[in-house]
């Protein structure tokens, strides 16, 4: 039998459709899967305000994708007309955060598996993700790196000024200098103490440094 012989017979009459019953249930459980994607990307966010329209998009991508895979399994035609539809698709939007990767593939295979109607896979393996991710990401680091730009004068306010950091935080790095006539920028990785950040304000004070700003710094944005 060729694959035009199977058009011809009465193969797609065969298919059985998907029940009413069946897509409540699997959209249903795609909700409340989506739901819980978005609570742990709430929860494990670090940046400085969460975007619910990411969160959104992680709910709706869930149900998208059952949805789709409903259609795919329940109609052969169906099926071959999404392939060709769906790899035509291109998506331009640019993902900052690399665990934002993780949210959208998380989505798109709770949607996969519940259409597929493997249920306790999707609703055990999401609960197992959502637990490493909540204690992995965050998880509190021993000591928070931050980044010091320290402007001086000279190289004896430097020395001055590297002195003085070593009395105050646990270490520091040089990760970059600048150096101009009558002027030297200092770029400097230190490791806290403690979460006493006061040390900052003595440092601008000293003789022949002209200014000290302190950043915190998670290794993402800076070199």
């Amino acid at each position: 039998m060729t694959f035009s012989d199977i058009f011809k017979s009465s193969f797609l009459e065969n298919v059985t459709s998907v029940t009413v019953f069946d897509m409540v249930i699997a959209l249903a459980l795609a909700f409340c899967v989506g739901l819980f994607i978005y609570f742990v990307y709430k929860k494990t966010y670090q940046g400085v305000m969460c975007s619910s329209n990411f969160g959104i998009t992680l709910v709706a991508l869930t149900l998208i994708t059952t949805l789709v895979i409903l259609a795919v399994t329940s109609n052969v035609v169906l099926s071959l007309g999404m392939v060709g539809a769906l790899s035509i698709v291109r998506f331009r939007t640019a993902i900052k955060e690399p665990l934002d990767i993780a949210f959208l593939f998380w989505s798109i295979a709770a949607g996969i598996v519940l259409a597929a109607g493997m249920i306790p896979l999707a609703v055990f393996g999401s609960i197992l993700i959502g637990i490493v991710l909540l204690v992995f990401v965050n998880r509190k680091q021993v000591s928070s790196p931050y980044i010091v730009v320290i402007s001086c004068d000279d190289h004896e306010a430097e020395s001055k000024a590297k002195d003085f950091l070593a009395a105050n935080v646990e270490k520091y790095v040089v990760k970059s200098k600048t150096a101009k006539k009558g002027l030297i920028e200092l770029n400097m990785e230190i490791r806290l103490k403690n979460d006493n950040t006061d040390f900052i304000n003595g440092l601008s004070d000293m003789s022949g440094v002209n200014s000290a700003v302190l950043v915190s710094y998670n290794g993402d944005y800076m070199g």
